[in-house]
């Protein structure tokens, strides 16, 4: 396996990230031009009508625990300890962020939010334990 295939998940997300700001993008426009809200709102997020903050917590969830993923591809491209197994994790993760900001963008219904993004953190603590097995020569 080329361990160059782990930049392949970290390019989804990248593009998980401008959809997220073009959404975002065509929120506030829509709010400015239908009149329900203002440019000035947009100075601070506690006056941003909902139908765009919403966008704006996704994006900032798309750089917390995401991070940690990127740290991770990377460790494991530098330590050649990309496989089939920590490649099919990344997707994993990658998936469940996608559902996530569908979810958080289409309704925020939060039951269903948190269960995805638990389950993503999950994947990706699963993928973080299998690293350090990896640099302990154990698998």
């Amino acid at each position: 396996m080329h361990q160059t295939a782990i930049f392949w998940p970290m390019l989804a997300h990248v593009l998980l990230v401008y959809i997220v700001y073009l959404v975002m993008l065509k929120r506030r426009y829509g709010a400015l031009k239908s009149g329900e809200a203002r440019i000035s709102q947009y100075k601070l997020r506690s006056t941003e009508p909902a139908s765009s903050v919403t966008v704006a917590n996704n994006l900032i969830n798309q750089f917390e625990l995401p991070v940690l993923f990127y740290a991770l591809c990377l460790a494991l491209f530098v330590t050649n300890g990309v496989n089939y197994l920590t490649l099919t994790l990344m997707w994993l993760f990658i998936v469940t962020r996608y559902i996530h900001a569908w979810v958080h963008l289409d309704g925020n219904y939060v039951p269903h939010r948190t269960g995805v993004f638990f389950l993503g953190a999950g994947v990706l603590l699963l993928a973080w334990i299998w690293f350090a097995l990896h640099l302990l020569g154990v698998v």
